[in-house]
């Protein structure tokens, strides 16, 4: 008899220790589903794109599971909740065993401690930080299970699916998004080491190409350099001979009647061989004027010169009016920074520092330059210049020594030419032994 109760003892004892391997085992799945959720949510979509398309098997594996999310989740949520509740249903059988009634309490608080520390925390914190250490392993696992288990996935995720379209929610669609060109603008800035600082710089300005209009960039009509064919032969040639542009617009009293552009290498090698060049000479030498309309996006224009094979054109209004000039290398200036030749542009972009911090200004220079080069955030949705800054501030042409301040940045003129300002001294930040007052009210 003695024998048999031992005997009894021994299997019972047995029997719980099979349990216990068993709840370890779904303790440690639970992990697995856990993980592999947060691992796989987490990944790099790009860089998971790119492996994939580099022939990375796990790479495909996985995108190939992502491409489906609600059947990847139906699947994971639905093994992790199974052995979830069938390892909360097994310690509670040891627990009666080992403690009589109170384990049902003890089982309910030792197994929601387990899950959440080694089923839940501790596996979605590690794939959080190594998802492609763990996604990609997982996908091994997971890619077979949802072929096994397809069926009762399909069920769950018919239901999931229809009671989601009762608020309009479409899994195909909403799991389809593309990136904004803001949300692409923070991805290239975050990048870090891996895309150099002068690539970023490239590349932010081509994403805002698309918000730049011609009239931004262009050279105001009042500073074009031309060639008025009313004028005398004698100032035209000389005109060509100490011209510094490789282009020049060829008009007739008035930049709004342009008879085109001139190409002066074209007309110099013309001028060398033919010692009587004269006025049928040249104009036979003339390009026809190309026109952009005003509010022409930088990208768009890009295209329109290469489609055209043109690399300088006239901006111009509603009514036909000549705003200014725009030339290829002004768009790609604003992707790769300044490389111009021109005299006339490089003075007017030219800031000098003073000792006491503050920076001597053209009037003339584009606001979106003062802000590439000095890293401000001037506004640039109203006049375009520092001069049309300050008279839209002021809202009166100002006098020399008159001080204000835009955007935050203290302001002096210093200097006026007939009804502009031609220079200004402005500050990055508020001087504390003079603080410039604000006299724009």
């Amino acid at each position: 008899m003695a024998t048999n109760t031992e005997a009894f003892f021994a299997l019972e004892d047995l029997h719980i220790s099979v349990l216990c391997v068993i709840l370890v085992f779904l303790i440690g799945c639970s992990a697995f589903f856990s993980g592999s959720e947060t691992g796989l949510m987490t990944l790099n979509r790009y860089r998971l794109r790119h492996r994939a398309k580099a022939g990375d098997r796990a790479a495909l594996r996985t995108s190939q599971l992502l491409d489906r999310p609600d059947r990847l989740i139906g699947l994971i949520l639905l093994g992790n909740n199974f052995v979830n509740v069938l390892a909360s249903s097994l310690a509670t059988v040891v627990a009666l065993h080992l403690l009589g009634e109170t384990g049902i309490v003890a089982s309910t608080v030792a197994m929601t401690l387990i899950t959440l520390v080694f089923g839940e925390v501790t596996p979605k914190t590690l794939a959080a930080l190594y998802p492609e250490r763990i996604a990609y392993p997982a996908s091994a696992v997971l890619a077979p299970l949802l072929k096994v288990l397809y069926p009762l996935v399909w069920l769950t995720n018919l239901v999931v699916n229809n009671l989601l379209r009762l608020f309009r929610v479409r899994v195909q669609i909403a799991g389809n998004q593309q990136l904004s060109p803001e949300e692409l603008r923070t991805v290239v800035m975050e990048a870090g080491v891996m895309i150099p600082k002068r690539h970023q710089t490239m590349l932010l300005g081509i994403l805002e190409l698309e918000e730049i209009a011609v009239e931004d960039i262009m050279v105001p009509r009042n500073e074009v350099a031309g060639l008025d064919l009313e004028d005398e032969w004698a100032e035209i040639v000389a005109q060509l001979k100490l011209s510094p542009y490789t282009r020049l617009l060829v008009y007739r009293g008035t930049i709004d009647q342009a008879v085109g552009f001139l190409h002066l290498r074209k007309v110099l090698n013309r001028m060398a061989q033919k010692p009587d060049f004269d006025r049928a000479d040249l104009e036979s030498l003339v390009r026809e004027p190309y026109y952009i309309p005003e509010g022409t996006s930088l990208t768009q224009q890009l295209l329109n010169f290469q489609q055209r094979q043109r690399r300088v054109g006239l901006v111009v209004d509603e009514y036909g009016d000549v705003l200014g000039l725009i030339t290829l290398e002004d768009i790609l200036e604003e992707i790769v920074g300044e490389f111009t030749t021109d005299p006339a542009t490089n003075n007017q972009r030219k800031l000098t520092a003073r000792a006491d911090g503050g920076y001597v200004v053209d009037g003339r220079t584009p606001l979106r330059t003062l802000n590439r080069m000095l890293g401000w955030h001037l506004p640039t949705d109203g006049p375009r210049t520092l001069n049309g800054l300050v008279m839209e501030q002021l809202e009166a042409i100002p006098e020399p020594g008159v001080r204000l301040s835009l955007a935050g940045h203290p302001t002096e003129i210093t200097e006026i030419a007939g009804n502009r300002v031609k220079t200004a001294v402005i500050w990055p930040h508020p001087i504390p032994a003079a603080k410039p007052t604000d006299t724009a009210g």
